[in-house]
């Protein structure tokens, strides 16, 4: 297998695991971890993947971490594309592998448990609006990305980004989960949404596809004008 090849496999089975055990502690343990608890699995989730498949892909498992690359000139196009394919692919395969346990216990109900999909409004979480919804996933995403930036520039300290970069998403699901579930990832909420297929997760994707990407980008105009040093290269990231 080509090292391209490579790389996009280890993009696919990394969003795979996330949706999977971070999705999956929210609906299959959430009752017993409670909200610290799946922000811990998200968080230790990328952290193990950053060691486990950065040093084939950089573990970016996240269409907008791939974005901000390519904004950032860290990354080619064709990789993004592939990438955010393979994270897609990656995220709804997690989503229903997740079903597949989760439907193995009775009273489980798709509709009423779903999958950990993401949302806002009064039926969902705290009952934030949608411009505190939308405005909190951009500044998440935005933290989250100049985290990833600086974890893995060249002055960081080496072999230490997954560190930095998996207890970030645990402090920004420690934030964001009473506010949208917490996307800060395009792919983690597309795969749940798609196969809950509820109104509500169909008709408010569009904010998780968006604000995420938005935020991404911003962080990473922000990296290139104010921090960024002539020739750096950006590895591993996540998440």
């Amino acid at each position: 297998m080509g090292k391209d090849s490579q790389k996009y496999v280890a993009e696919f089975l990394g969003t795979m695991t996330l949706v999977l055990i971070g999705c999956g502690s929210a609906v299959i343990a959430g009752g017993h971890i409670g909200f610290t608890g799946i922000a811990f699995a998200f968080g230790l989730t990328v952290l193990a993947m950053v060691y486990a498949i950065g040093p084939i892909s950089g573990c970016h498992i996240n269409p907008a971490i791939s974005i901000a690359m390519l904004v950032a000139g860290k990354m080619k196009g064709k990789d993004c594309l592939m990438y955010i394919i393979a994270q897609c692919l990656g995220a709804i395969v997690g989503a229903a592998l997740l079903l597949a346990v989760a439907s193995g216990v009775d009273g489980y109900s798709r509709s009423a448990v779903g999958l950990g999909q993401n949302g806002y409004g009064e039926n969902y979480g705290d009952g934030y609006g949608l411009g505190a919804c939308f405005l909190a996933e951009v500044l998440l995403t935005f933290i989250f990305l100049m985290v990833i930036f600086g974890a893995t520039s060249k002055a960081a300290p080496k072999g230490f980004a997954g560190i930095a970069i998996g207890f970030s998403l645990v402090l920004i699901h420690l934030v964001g989960i009473p506010i949208t579930g917490t996307s800060v990832n395009p792919a983690r909420s597309l795969g749940p949404a798609l196969l809950v297929w509820g109104e509500d997760a169909m008709k408010q994707i569009w904010v998780f596809l968006l604000a995420p990407t938005l935020g991404a980008i911003v962080a990473a105009l922000v990296w290139k004008l104010f921090f960024d040093s002539a020739g750096e290269e950006a590895s591993p990231s996540a998440s």
